[in-house]
C-alpha cells in the first residue's frame, strides 16, 4: 500500500525491518527486489537477488525472474531479458524463465525475441495452454499462420478449457480464407461462452463470408441485443447489403 501511494522509501524500510527479523521471508524479499528496481537501485536489487539465491534451493529460477522484473521496472529491458534467460539457463527443466522472457518480449512487441523463448517454454511445459496461446499470437504477428495454428491446436490439446485458443484458430482460419473452419471455432467458443459478443461477431462475419446472409443477420441481431460493438455491426451490415446487391 505504501508503494502504491508513492511512498517507496517507506515501503523499503518496512520490508528491510521485517527481513532483519525474518530473513527467510521469501515473498517479502521478492517484493523488496522489485521496489529497488522501481526506484532505479539496481545494485540493491542485485544484492537482494544474491541473498535470495542463498535462501532458495540450488538451481531455482525465481531470484533471476525477480531481478528481471526489477530491471523492467527500471526500464532496462535488455538486462531484464538477460535475467530471464539466466533463469532459464540455471533451471533447464523449469519453464518459468523462458516463459517469462517470452511473454515479456511479446508484450514489448519484440516478436522475434519472444518466439524462441516461448517455443522453449512450450517444450519444457507442454501442458501449459497459456504458453501455447502466447506462441500462437506471436507467430500470427510474424505471419507464420500454419505454425500459429499448430500452437493453438497444441494449446487446446493441453487444456480443452483454454478457449482463447479457439479464438486464435478462428483468426488463423479467417486469415487463410477458411470461413467454414472459422465458423466451427466460433461455435465452439460460444458453447463455452454463450454471451461472448466477440464470438458472436466472429460467427456472423464467417456466415457472411460463406454467403449465409439470413443466418448472419440473426446472429447480428443477437449480438446487438447483447451490446456488441455498434460500429462493427454496422460495417458487417453494409457488407451484407453489398453482397445482396451483387447477387443475380
Amino acid at each position: 500500500m505504501l508503494a502504491e501511494h508513492g511512498r517507496v522509501e517507506d515501503a523499503v524500510r518496512v520490508l528491510e525491518e521485517h527481513l532483519a527479523r525474518h530473513p527467510a521471508s521469501h515473498d517479502e524479499r521478492k517484493l523488496l527486489i522489485r521496489l529497488h528496481g522501481s526506484a532505479g537501485r539496481l545494485d540493491a536489487a542485485t544484492n537482494q537477488t544474491e541473498r535470495l539465491v542463498e535462501l532458495l534451493p540450488p538451481g531455482s529460477p525465481i531470484p533471476w525472474v525477480e531481478l528481471g522484473h526489477a530491471y523492467e521496472l527500471a526500464h532496462r529491458y535488455d538486462e531484464a531479458l538477460a535475467a530471464y534467460d539466466e533463469a532459464a539457463r540455471i533451471a533447464p527443466n523449469d519453464a518459468l524463465g523462458s516463459k517469462r522472457g517470452g511473454l515479456r518480449a511479446a508484450r514489448w512487441g519484440e516478436l522475434r525475441w519472444a518466439e524462441p523463448r516461448l517455443q522453449e517454454a512450450a517444450r519444457r511445459a507442454p501442458g501449459d495452454a497459456e504458453v501455447w496461446h502466447a506462441l500462437g499470437l506471436v507467430r500470427m504477428g510474424l505471419g507464420e499462420l500454419d505454425a500459429a495454428r499448430q500452437a493453438y491446436t497444441a494449446g487446446l490439446k493441453a487444456d480443452p478449457g483454454a478457449i482463447e485458443n479457439h479464438l486464435g484458430l478462428a483468426t488463423v482460419a479467417l486469415r487463410l480464407d477458411e470461413p467454414r473452419s472459422a465458423l466451427e471455432q466460433y461455435e465452439s467458443l460460444l458453447r463455452a461462452r454463450p454471451s461472448s459478443t466477440d464470438a458472436l461477431l466472429g460467427k456472423s462475419w464467417s456466415l457472411i463470408l460463406l454467403g449465409e446472409l439470413g443466418d448472419a443477420e440473426a446472429v447480428l441481431m443477437e449480438a446487438e441485443a447483447r451490446g456488441a460493438d455498434a460500429r462493427t455491426i454496422a460495417r458487417q451490415r453494409l457488407v451484407m447489403v453489398e453482397r445482396k446487391r451483387k447477387r443475380p
